[in-house]
């Protein structure tokens, strides 16, 4: 089948490098602040660490689409991820001679500067690979391209730390770097052979001089507003579920050692809910591409929403008896919340592309990474300022209201700003009345 073929003939350019630069990077994600209390990091500094990505994730995209535009999504992957193989080599020496000879300050400043120039040479390889299947990727498939490319960061999110787990069992925390650099060495060389030069700027006009400002464009899927606009406002449904996401591993985990559960325990119900998460990124695309963005970023919103609401009740009413119970909340709870989020897997890239008009598409792109990135930033703080006042319950509670305001904002929006699907309530068949109603067309 056509739509395989084309799936396939992206395995060696996209779907085979995400995976192995997801299961890289996961890997290092839960060593990260333990390598940083080892180099004499206090605790509150070593959990600042942690923020370094997502200030990237909002201060780079812009900038760094702006470079790329100039010479090449290829290029500049192929550059960022050897420079991502060198930091994290150099990473791996810092961390392993500071704790053998004892931690300096150049130590400590070296590993933050490792932090910071990986974390935006990463920023380039988000961009680059949903520009490449914005282009390589016909309209009737693309939500199907994009569950898999988040696919396989869910998979790598899994096989990571697995690997990570048991590289440390063998040499040490600092070695967990060093296959990072593997990993993303492997990534580079895949991207390398296989990305095809020129794919993801095809039939798409540059700025002229490079360095012009981006033009006003209108929005792809609906003329009446500009491209910027639009963006903004399917952020406000968005962020909210980029919430969600970051805010499963800060809440879960924090909320299970107050209710007493062990590390291992606390690791199986993250287990419970990546088998949940994974299984749900096959259908997901392909009901994107038949119903619609809104049948699926909806229900996403829904349920990952009603997963926080489980969160709160079931602390309330289950945890407090046993430690049991406490373990069946937050699992069913984890797990409900891994299927709404699976449930969307690839739908922010999709969406991303679906509001990017083909010219000067990659700095499209940047703009809506820096929308989506401000979710990544606005959790922590969230969670802190909620915290000082509440349990942390609460902050779950507010993350959970947020996603079902988005869903209520994504169904009056979404369906005017993006692609028309082939079957569903969303089709041509239906349209709105003036009231906002949902009515069957007379065909």
């Amino acid at each position: 089948m056509k739509s395989r073929a084309v799936l396939r003939s992206l395995v060696g350019p996209v779907y085979a490098p995400t995976l192995a630069q997801s299961m890289g990077m996961m890997a290092t994600m839960p060593v990260i602040p333990l390598i940083a209390l080892s180099l004499g990091f206090s605790v509150p500094a070593a959990a600042a660490l942690t923020m370094i990505s997502g200030v990237v994730g909002v201060l780079g995209p812009i900038p760094l689409g702006l470079a790329m535009t100039i010479v090449g999504e290829r290029r500049a992957m192929i550059a960022t991820g050897s420079v991502v193989t060198l930091t994290q080599t150099g990473a791996f020496l810092i961390a392993r001679d500071g704790v053998a000879d004892g931690p300096t300050l150049g130590h400590q400043l070296g590993f933050v500067a490792t932090l910071l120039v990986s974390s935006v040479a990463r920023e380039v390889w988000v961009i680059g690979r949903q520009a490449y299947l914005g282009a390589a990727l016909p309209p009737e498939l693309r939500a199907r391209g994009m569950s898999t490319f988040g696919g396989m960061m869910r998979i790598g999110q899994v096989l990571g730390p697995l690997l990570g787990a048991g590289i440390i069992a063998l040499g040490g925390e600092a070695w967990v770097l060093a296959l990072d650099a593997a990993a993303m060495a492997v990534a580079t060389v895949l991207v390398a052979v296989w990305m095809v030069p020129g794919e993801a700027r095809k039939n798409r006009r540059q700025v002229p001089g490079g360095l012009a400002r981006l033009p006003v464009e209108h929005s792809p899927h609906d003329p009446r507003r500009t491209a910027g606009v639009t963006m903004i406002m399917v952020g406000l449904a968005i962020v909210p579920l980029v919430m969600a996401r970051v805010g499963r591993p800060l809440i879960v985990p924090l909320l299970g050692a107050m209710l007493g559960l062990a590390g291992d325990e606390i690791s199986l119900i993250f287990a419970v809910a990546a088998v949940v998460e994974i299984a749900m990124f096959v259908p997901a695309g392909s009901l994107m591409d038949r119903y619609g963005r809104t049948a699926v970023i909806v229900p996403c919103l829904f349920f990952s929403g009603a997963g926080y609401g489980l969160l709160v009740l079931l602390t309330a009413t289950l945890a407090g008896g046993s430690r049991s119970g406490a373990l069946i909340a937050l699992t069913a709870s984890a797990a409900l919340i891994a299927f709404g989020n699976g449930f969307g897997a690839g739908a922010l890239m999709t969406l991303g592309i679906d509001l990017s008009p083909e010219a000067n598409r990659t700095r499209h792109l940047a703009r809506w990474n820096t929308i989506t990135g401000s979710g990544r930033l606005l959790t922590p703080a969230l969670v802190s300022l909620v915290t000082l006042a509440w349990p942390i319950t609460a902050a779950g509670a507010v993350i959970g209201a947020l996603c079902w305001a988005g869903a209520l904002w994504a169904v009056h929006l979404l369906p005017q700003v993006t692609p028309t699907p082939p079957h569903g309530v969303f089709s041509d068949g239906f349209r709105t009345d003036r009231g906002g109603r949902w009515r069957r067309s007379g065909r």
